[in-house]
């Protein structure tokens, strides 16, 4: 059983924010540090990607590994209602990736900043995580990932 009432459950959901995160925030810093020109929430592009490079035709979404079913330690699924949990979660995994593979296919590079890599025990530093988005942007594949873990290319999640 829940230990909120619907209605502040309901409250506390709404409250969680979609634009300007935390993790948002400081790679929005990381990417000024390196003055790249970059610009917020691509509207018309597949699944709005958070930071959009034009001059690398790249984008950067940053995830939170609950919300978006990252396997890492910060990703635990609710011990209540988690057959809704469930569903909803790998309905937003599944639209993530259907956005992936229309952006690779419209000639657009690929990155996934995940929630571990930006906070959290196992966070990288803010030089690590300039150096791997440098080196990406001026080297990398067509899709990558950063995470606690590194930088690796496919499979997602």
């Amino acid at each position: 059983m829940d230990v909120h009432s619907k209605a502040i459950r309901s409250k506390n959901m709404r409250a969680i924010g979609t634009r300007d995160t935390a993790i948002e925030k400081r790679l929005a810093g990381l990417l000024n540090q390196l003055e790249i020109a970059w610009q917020p929430q691509g509207q018309g592009l597949p699944g709005r990607p958070d930071f959009v490079i034009t001059g690398y035709r790249a984008v950067i979404f940053t995830h939170g590994c609950f919300w978006h079913h990252h396997s890492c330690y910060l990703f635990r699924l609710p011990a209540t209602r988690t057959a809704f949990w469930l569903e909803k979660i790998t309905a937003n995994a599944r639209r993530d990736e259907q956005a992936v593979h229309q952006l690779l296919a419209g000639g657009w590079r690929v990155l996934i900043v995940w929630e571990c890599a930006l906070r959290g025990k196992q966070r990288r530093d803010d030089h690590w995580l300039s150096e791997r988005i440098e080196e990406w942007l001026c080297e990398g594949g067509a899709l990558a990932q950063i995470d606690a873990a590194g930088i690796h290319g496919a499979p997602l999640g």
